[in-house]
């Protein structure tokens, strides 16, 4: 009798192992599913006639913290946000010079974890 009370705490860790690897587990595949649900939000900047803008600055407004990231558009007018978080709405708009897109909005309501944008550029109002 004395044996097996000897080995009781043996088993008792080893379901408290088991109990802290399945925890593990779950908390790393909701980490993964959440990384899933972040959003992305890519595009062009082109000009009235279509063709692409490079270097105009992409400005993505967080509209709950009211934080602004940019993104220089690449050769071929392209520009890409990653990492967005989908309970939030969000404005992106593009200038060049005196030349500016419309403002658009990412809303969160929007439930594709992919959203493709092209903004075109057109002359800034004066006043």
């Amino acid at each position: 009798m004395t044996g097996q009370h000897r080995k009781w705490p043996h088993r008792r860790l080893g379901a408290g192992v088991w109990l802290l690897a399945a925890v593990g587990v779950l908390a790393a595949t909701g980490l993964k599913a959440q990384e899933r649900r972040l959003r992305t939000v890519r595009g062009f900047v082109v000009d009235a006639s279509g063709a692409p803008v490079p270097n105009a600055i992409v400005y993505l407004k967080n509209l709950h913290t009211q934080s602004v990231r940019t993104f220089i558009a690449e050769s071929e007018g392209r520009f890409r946000f990653s990492g967005l978080d989908p309970n939030v709405d969000y404005e992106l708009y593009a200038e060049h010079g005196d030349l500016a897109s419309p403002h658009r909005t990412i809303s969160s309501f929007d439930t594709r974890p992919e959203i493709v944008v092209t903004l075109k550029l057109v002359r800034k109002k004066s006043g």
